[in-house]
């Protein structure tokens, strides 16, 4: 049973860091691509960030480049999204995601 389970989220001030997790049970995240949405409230579910499988070659949207890293651990089966110069513009729930299976998302709030 495929499982994706989000953690990490939390509130955080403009300029700070965050690193989100997303373990995975029923399936080795190293055999296929894993990506990381978010969706702020009445806004649309958007990409954020991808890692392919085998070679792990990265793709990021444009507001997150240079500031978010998609990473993976294959021991701890567990995707990360490193997030760092936060802005009160990234707040949303943010979601992992292979392809038709979701995580139940983790909040991030950025704010003063």
């Amino acid at each position: 049973q495929v499982q994706l389970v989000e953690s990490g989220g939390g509130l955080v001030q403009p300029g700070g860091s965050l690193r989100l997790s997303c373990t995975a049970a029923g399936f080795t995240v190293s055999s296929y691509g894993l990506s990381w949405y978010r969706q702020a409230p009445g806004k649309e579910r958007e990409l954020v960030a991808v890692i392919a499988n085998f070679g792990g070659t990265t793709r990021y949207a444009d507001f997150a480049k240079g500031r978010f890293t998609i990473s993976r651990d294959n021991a701890k089966n567990t995707v990360y999204l490193q997030m760092n110069s936060l802005k009160p513009e990234d707040t949303a729930v943010y979601y992992c995601n292979r392809g038709s299976y979701w995580g139940q998302g983790t909040q991030v709030t950025v704010s003063s």
